[in-house]
């Protein structure tokens, strides 16, 4: 037998003889096809749905469908066992026979099948007869042990008082004729194929499998994914056809064998029970006896694994296998209490067939009842709680009471409140807003049961009473810390929530509320500085609201002062004081200003500030100040709010004075034959302006007049055409932009001996393009030994430095510019001084690569003809630098990642194709025929952003003569200095686009436009980064315009009860027709009484005597429209008039004086109606233009 996915169809020939089960092509994904492979020579015995019975001959695969995908364990005969195999994710079950690596002890049995155990056929409506081979019929129901195998009635020498069993089922032992008919006729067939000796088939066929084995126990179809089963079932089969083809002496020999596996009975004595307890019993049994041939033998108890399965619905029940073991006594745990159990053992061995015993009944014990569920609150008041609780299990005694315990809700230990029969109980006389816990007990004839869970119920409450009003914690300038208590008086276990109302001061709002919650404390903020709040508090719980607390009133603290003015000089400024005034800040916070806080610090950097002055005048005189001194002055103030910032900073200078005495001059290294060099150093006191020059005064020692020698900036001179070896004096005064300061101390220097010869002119030879040798002659000494040499050197031959001091008569000059021309000259020392330089020489290096660029800038728009793109492109411009001897090629440009850029002689170039909004690093390097320079020092230069794109251009105000336009997101108005500007454009009768705004603002009402007519607009945004495109063109068409308003109508009377009613007509508007509303009024409301086109009415059977109202409105019939609506202007001032009663003869005369004195009243009222008109027209003017004026430019 096999169980594996289906193979193809095709290669199945049961598929023609076996209809499929209808449970296999129903498309469940979770039904599994299970192959039992069927051998040669074998038959396969189904029950199908009908009742029929179908034998299928091998060899063959037979599909049987698992409807949930499940493997039932496997039930094997003695001798065989099963293993479940995974190779390759593909599960096999494999039924192979026992060998001595495999023992029962080892390896115990699978359990008996769940209760679950899907169904693999139609339950059959009746019992097979045992068929001389093997009969599988379907799975019985849910919980029943499946009997797949039916096994033939036993010879009657070796199975007479065999009984056929089936596990968990009832014993056919009523069958009907059919039935008995079928086994007789099976009965013969057998007996006539072991009488004539036909062995072939058996010798042909494989070993018993697991549906072959006589008298074996019930085994169920595998259900899983497994080849290995087939492997293990073809090798076997291999290994007895092989044994089939030996002489007859083994073919003899091996039906021996099997006739005495045949002849082993095994039984197994009817089990005892002892020790009944309510919820558990002792089960014991004694050892299988096994006979064969007649005689007895005993076994040990490992060679056997017993099943013990017990059932609490009867003998014909579900059995549940409750142990596999070896052992002979068990105790069964987890019984119910009174219950009727059914129990059996069946014993398996390796080498003997299962056998089951009979069955054994007990009752288990009665005992205390179970737990009951926590009883359930059905009412609560103020002062009771009603319960209501469930019985529980009896377990086999009748519950007679129940006990109700309570906490009285102390939270102490539990005491009775309620024992007897009844399942509801009422608690009375409680306390309201108490929380009272309960447990419940059941109680029968043999016991209480343990208690339910504790529950917790409370009974309605009271409103709280009315809490303390908040107290202040702690105020900021725009919040408020504030905090409470609960109520005293109120129950400790209420779950409160309170609400805090406050109003402010002067607002006129009365009490808002700010909080609600159950925190004893809350933070208002966004409150006013130094404002007084008042406050009041509410408590709530689940039975209402209480009283609100006192009012209080707490205020937030006043904010910080604003900085005061900047300080200003007040009279004229002295070298050592200046006079300082200032103003007070013009927010104060909230609190008055208390303190003014004057700071100064020198102008210099790093110059610290220090209080100079703290009070509250606002004004004070700085004094102890330096001449010519740039001090800085800033003020603050405080008040109860804090300290402000500091003011703005002034700079103020104190006047200067002239310099104080200089230090006496001193003699520059040694003195000459014929000269002196002086040097001194500036005045300790420069009276706070800066020494622009100095005066070196001379004289001799026989006289004491003195001569200039010197003035100027310098702090050196050399005093020239002096004799040597003589004695002169020397004085020296500082001066400033004020004037000369007092003489220095006396000087007495002396001149010396005389110094060398000139030299001659040096030899330069150059070694490369940056360096050369220079060597010279030694002059003349003047009768004192030459000490050293000096070697002046310069690109300019008036303007040369000394480069090397030394004894030596040559030197090597290094770092020279390639390309240059050099001067040099040596001048000689001895101790009686310096003699004169000798001849200049001249060289010129050799040329070599160019030098760096030193200037490198970035050009402007306003600096180029032609403006490039600067989003995307930089203009740079560069000095050309030193060629050193050999003219420049090119250039090299490196901007960004290291991207160069090649150029020829030109000094500007634009860089292209850059990133909009970037900074770039750029430096710039020389080429000529000699190499490439070295890179010129690094500028940074950023692109500009692109131009902003057109906004969404929209007209949200229709009108006949004005359109209102908006466009982007932002105010309608630009209260703020916004980058972004739009250019809003109209197109002309011309077809050309005529600018109508340029400005921030998002909206603008075009105005001056004409009825029905279609106008097309286009906008352009643009910023720094220069104009952005245009948008499309959005067309907006204005609406029609109203007709004008009518005169007054005249009235007419034609007879007594007859009036006529004209007025004037308009022309059509357009082509559009024109209709008119009259409306009379005899008391306050209007009503229509004509509407059409003509400009007159006649009014019949008007009242005599009655004064009367008239008005008319024009409207317009839009034809081009859908539906033809009509569009009405305002109504006409109203006529009054009145019918009056015609008489003949005198009376006609006062008749017509009351009507011309009517129509004058009515004239009058018109008149006071265009004044009253004109003025409000002038008003409407005089603020639009205030508007246009102040607000929008």
């Amino acid at each position: 037998m096999m169980a594996d996915q289906p193979p193809p169809l095709e290669a199945t020939p049961l598929l023609n003889e076996v209809p499929l089960l209808p449970h296999m092509v129903n498309g469940d994904s979770i039904q599994q096809v299970i192959l039992v492979q069927v051998n040669p020579g074998e038959t396969f015995t189904i029950t199908t749905e009908d009742g029929h019975i179908q034998c299928i001959q091998g060899p063959a695969h037979v599909p049987m469908m698992s409807p949930n995908g499940s493997m039932p364990p496997i039930f094997v005969p003695p001798g065989y066992v099963s293993q479940v195999v995974e190779e390759n994710g593909v599960r096999r079950v494999v039924v192979v026979p026992h060998s001595g690596e495999f023992h029962p002890s080892m390896h115990p049995p699978p359990p008996p099948p769940p209760p679950h155990v899907p169904h693999y056929m139609h339950h059959p409506h009746a019992l097979l007869p045992p068929p001389p081979h093997p009969v599988f019929p379907a799975v019985p129901g849910t919980g029943e042990l499946p009997a797949q195998f039916m096994h033939q009635p036993p010879p009657p020498h070796v199975f007479q008082e065999q009984e056929p069993r089936s596990h968990g089922r009832t014993n056919f032992i009523q069958r009907d004729e059919r039935s008995l008919k079928m086994q007789e006729h099976l009965k013969k067939r057998l007996k006539d194929r072991q009488a004539s000796g036909h062995t072939n088939n058996k010798l042909n066929s494989p070993p018993s499998s697991p549906h072959k084995v006589l008298n074996s126990s019930n085994a169920t179809i595998p259900n899983g994914n497994g080849k290995g089963q087939q492997g293990a079932v073809g090798a076997l089969k291999q290994k007895q056809i092989g044994k089939t083809k030996g002489t007859p002496e083994a073919e003899m020999g091996e039906s021996d064998t099997e006739s005495r596996k045949c002849d082993t009975h095994l039984s197994i004595g009817k089990p005892v029970v002892s020790d009944i307890q309510a919820r558990s019993a002792v089960l014991s049994w004694n050892l299988p006896v096994s006979s064969q041939n007649g005689e007895s033998h005993s076994h040990s108890p490992a060679a056997f694994t017993f099943e013990v399965a017990i059932s609490n619905s009867g003998k014909n029940g579900k059995f549940k296998s409750v142990y596999v073991g070896e052992e002979l006594t068990i105790t069964l745990p987890d019984l119910r209490p009174a219950t009727d159990y059914h129990a059996r053992v069946s014993a398996t061995s390796s080498s003997i067939k299962e056998t089951i015993s009979e069955l054994v009944s007990f009752t288990t014990e009665s005992c205390e009842p179970d737990c009951p569920a926590a009883p359930k609150l059905i009412n609560r008041t103020k002062n009771s709680l009603s319960l209501q609780w469930k019985s529980s299990n009896d377990n086999g005694s009748k519950i007679t009471n129940f006990l109700l315990e309570w906490d009285e809700g102390k939270n102490g230990p539990f005491k009775e409140c309620y024992y007897g029969h009844l399942k509801q109980y009422k608690l009375t006389k409680l306390a309201p807003s108490t929380r009272y816990s309960l447990r419940l007990a059941a109680k029968n004839d043999i016991g209480m049961s343990g208690f339910s869970e504790t529950v917790t119920f409370g009974t309605a409450g009271v409103v709280p009473p009315a809490p303390a009003p908040p107290t202040l914690l702690e105020a900021g300038v725009t919040w408020m810390a504030l905090g409470w208590s609960p109520p005293a008086g109120g129950a400790l276990d209420d779950s409160l929530t309170y609400s805090l109302d406050m109003e402010e001061e002067g607002s006129g709002y009365g009490f808002q509320p700010q909080y609600n919650g159950d925190e004893l404390s809350c933070t208002l903020r966004n409150l006013r500085r130094s404002t007084s709040y008042k406050f009041r508090l509410f408590a709530y719980n689940s039975e209402g609201k209480s009283s609100p607390s006192e009012v209080v009133e707490h205020s937030t603290k006043p904010d910080r002062p604003g900085a005061p003015s900047k300080p200003v000089v007040k009279g004229k400024i002295h070298p050592h004081s200046v006079r300082v005034t200032w103003e007070p800040p013009k927010d104060n916070g909230g609190s008055d200003i208390y303190k003014y806080i004057l700071e100064i610090s020198e102008a210099s950097v790093g110059a610290r500030w220090e209080p100079i002055y703290s009070g509250a005048q606002r004004e004070h005189v700085c004094d102890h100040l330096r001449p010519g001194t740039s001090y800085r002055l800033r003020v603050s103030c405080a008040s109860k709010g804090g300290d402000s910032q500091a003011s703005d900073v002034t700079t103020v200078t104190t006047a200067a004075v002239p310099p104080g005495p200089c230090p006496a001059p001193a003699l520059v290294g040694k003195a000459k034959p014929k000269e002196i060099t002086l040097q001194w150093g500036p005045p300790a006191v420069d009276g706070g302006s800066e020494i622009t020059e100095y005066l070196l005064e001379m004289g001799s020692s026989e006289q004491e007049e003195r001569r200039v020698v010197y003035q100027g900036p310098a702090a050196e001179f050399g005093v020239t055409n002096l004799l040597p070896g003589r004695t002169y004096s020397f004085w020296l005064r500082a001066g400033n932009k004020v004037g000369f300061g007092p003489h220095s101390e006396k000087a007495e220097l002396c001149t010396a001996p005389g110094p060398p010869e000139q030299c001659c002119k040096p030899l330069i030879t150059c070694k490369s393009a940056t360096c050369a040798v220079v060597s010279w002659e030694s002059p003349a000494c003047n009768g004192a030994e030459i000490t050293e040499y000096r070697l002046d050197w310069g690109q300019v031959e008036g303007s040369m430095h000394i480069i090397y001091t030394g004894p030596c008569q040559s030197y090597e000059v290094k770092g020279l510019t390639p390309a240059t021309t050099y001067y040099c000259r040596v001048q000689a020392l001895n101790v009686a001084g310096a003699g004169l330089f000798g001849d200049t020489g001249m060289v010129t290096t050799p040329p070599s690569v160019p030098a760096a660029v030193a200037v490198l800038h970035l050009l402007e728009e306003d600096q180029m003809e032609i403006s490039p793109p600067f989003s995307t492109c930089l203009a740079i411009q560069w000095e050309e630098p030193c060629c050193h001897g050999a003219e420049i090629t090119g250039y090299n440009i490196e901007y960004g990642e290291k991207q160069l850029v090649t150029v020829g002689r030109n000094t500007t170039h634009v860089l292209e194709n850059l990133l909009p909004d970037t900074l770039y690093r750029i430096r710039i390097q020389a080429i000529n025929s000699f190499g490439v320079g070295p890179f010129s020092h690094s500028m940074k230069a950023k692109t500009k952003p692109l131009p902003p794109d057109p906004p969404h251009l929209e007209c949200v105000v229709f009108s006949y003569q004005s359109l209102k336009l908006k466009w982007g997101e932002g105010p309608s108005r630009a209260l703020i200095p916004n980058p972004t500007q739009f250019n809003l454009q109209m197109e002309d009768r011309f077809g050309r686009f005529v600018t109508v705004y340029n400005g921030p603002c998002h909206t603008y009402k075009v105005q001056r436009l004409s009825e029905s007519t279609t106008y097309h607009f286009r906008i352009q945004a643009y910023n720094d980064a220069g104009e952005g495109a245009f948008s499309e063109v959005c067309a907006f068409t204005t609406t029609k315009s109203p007709p004008a308003p009518l005169k007054a109508p005249k009235v007419i009377q034609l007879e007594e009860n007859t009036l006529e009613i004209t007025w004037e007509p308009l022309q059509p508007m357009k082509g559009d027709s024109i209709v008119y509303i009259l409306q009379l009024a005899a008391g306050r409301e209007f009503d229509q009484v004509y509407k059409g086109s003509e400009p007159c009415f006649r009014l019949p059977a008007a009242q005599t005597n009655c004064e009367y109202r008239a008005r008319v409105c024009a409207g317009r019939q839009c034809h081009d429209l859908p539906g033809c609506p009509e569009l009405y202007g305002p109504y006409s001032p109203s006529s009054v008039f009145c019918c009056q009663r015609r008489e003949p003869g005198p009376a006609a005369a006062p008749a017509g004086a009351e009507l011309a004195q009517s129509g004058k009243r009515l004239r009058e009222e018109r008149v006071i109606a265009v004044a009253l008109l004109c003025g409000f027209a002038v008003v409407a003017i005089l603020f639009a233009v205030v508007i246009q004026y102040f607000v929008i430019k």
